[in-house]
């Protein structure tokens, strides 16, 4: 039985995950709740005016340490993370005792100032990956509208001060597409006196916007910029988080480049702002089918069918498409060397500020299994032409995204492989092996 499935084990105090040659087969799986939507929640209910029921939620330990930090500032959440969870939110929130530990969460670290931002002192710290990653992107535009936060050198841990008066409302441009600032900021803006006006320069994932407007904020979007007025905001009736397409993607490229398989991955997020790779992935040939979608909270779900064995063609990624799918650009860049197509990324240099610099980290990831794969100062750039042979052995490197990746490579190749230091997975997916022995074995 050991020669068919995943399993996890320890080896010099490392958690390693064994993969042996895949069972193509028929299968139906569910994702842990999204992560992104989840610390979205557990933030927008802990401010709300009323008790707030959350179902499904991720239970990775990044929104752990989200919901730790919440408990910690003054929250009652209580029930099973992984079942239901109930939240009572609260006006003022009260000094830590200590400084909040966002673990290895950046989604954590910069939303989380917003919400805060002037309202109680309090430090926000994280691991040492976290305390390499830029934090003054979020900085710069809470101090535009009065906060008092100060960061180490650009980077963790962030101090925050309490204001005698509220943060003022401003128009805000944003230099760096990104979803965590721009939720950030609105989130102080619910507390702010007066309107705020943020601008991106590229659209990206909307949760907070579509959550906010559906537990009653005073909300306009028009194009790329979001007006918000101070509001209160009415709790999440029993809300249900959609099943997490960063999280899918892992397990729908494994089954593109797997021949025979055929998976159904049910109850998943298809918010527009999350699925472009999917578009990548038409482009390239693979045969993938969108049923049963309906919405819930502002949030488009569905069902996502997928069938291996299609050969795939050379495909391009457009600038604009890289906010709305720079998680899955590891996850890409393997099923382009596993299919043997030419593939470019550009314009992607914030990889190299996720919990690895993560062009390098592909790289050294697709080259161990013998692909051509070049790092670009912007990108990653995939040659064909050669047949890829799994090493004995494979690292995350501390990166759960790369983990995975290795996971289909070892699809790709029907290869026996072990990745190790898989530890890192458990921030996102805990039981990533049992859902990907259900899958592929």
């Amino acid at each position: 039985m050991q020669d068919r499935c995943v399993s996890a084990s320890k080896a010099l105090g490392v958690s390693s995950i064994e993969l042996s040659a895949p069972r193509p087969h028929s299968a139906t799986v569910r994702m842990p709740g999204d992560k992104s939507i989840s610390h979205r929640a557990f933030m927008c209910a802990s401010i709300a005016d009323g008790e707030s029921s959350i179902v499904g939620a991720n239970a990775g330990a990044d929104v752990r340490a989200t919901v730790d930090a919440l408990r910690a500032l003054g929250a009652s959440i209580r029930g099973d993370i992984s079942s239901a969870m109930h939240v009572r939110g609260i006006r003022d929130f009260r000094t830590p005792g200590s400084a909040l530990d966002c673990g290895n969460s950046g989604s954590t670290m910069r939303m989380l100032a917003g919400l805060i931002a002037g309202r109680v002192d309090a430090t926000l710290d994280g691991d040492a990956s976290l305390r390499r990653r830029p934090m003054e992107r979020v900085t710069y535009p809470l101090r535009m509208m009065g906060a008092d936060v100060k960061t180490t050198n650009g980077k963790p841990p962030l101090k925050l001060r309490a204001s005698p008066q509220p943060l003022r409302g401003a128009a805000i441009t944003l230099p760096v597409a990104s979803a965590q600032v721009k939720s950030a900021v609105l989130f102080a803006a619910l507390r702010a006196q007066g309107p705020t006006v943020v601008t991106e320069p590229a659209h990206t994932r909307d949760h907070t916007e579509r959550m906010l407007r559906s537990m009653g904020a005073s909300l306009d979007v028009n194009g790329n910029s979001i007006a918000v007025q101070p509001s209160l905001l009415k709790p999440l009736a029993d809300y249900r988080v959609p099943g997490d397409f960063s999280a899918a993607f892992f397990f729908i490229a494994g089954a593109v480049v797997l021949p025979g398989s055929n998976l159904r991955l049910e109850n998943l997020g298809m918010n527009p702002t999350r699925i472009a790779a999917l578009d990548v992935l038409r482009a390239m040939g693979a045969d993938i089918e969108i049923m049963d979608t309906r919405e819930d909270h502002g949030e488009a779900i569905g069902d996502v069918v997928v069938r291996g064995g299609r050969d795939l063609r050379n495909a391009a990624i457009e600038a604009e498409q890289i906010p709305n799918l720079i998680d899955e650009i590891p996850a890409l860049c393997t099923l382009a060397a596993a299919a043997g197509i030419d593939f470019e990324v550009r314009n992607a240099s914030d990889l190299r500020t996720k919990e690895s610099d993560r062009l390098a980290t592909t790289v050294r990831l697709l080259r161990a299994f013998g692909a051509i794969a070049e790092e670009l100062p912007d990108g990653i750039s995939i040659g064909s032409g050669r047949r890829l042979r799994a090493p004995e052995r494979v690292t995350t490197e501390g990166d759960h995204r790369i983990g995975m990746s290795a996971a289909i490579l070892g699809l790709a190749t029907r290869s026996r492989i072990t990745i190790d230091d898989t530890d890192c997975i458990a921030t996102s997916f805990p039981n990533f092996s049992d859902v990907w022995r259900s899958a592929f074995y």
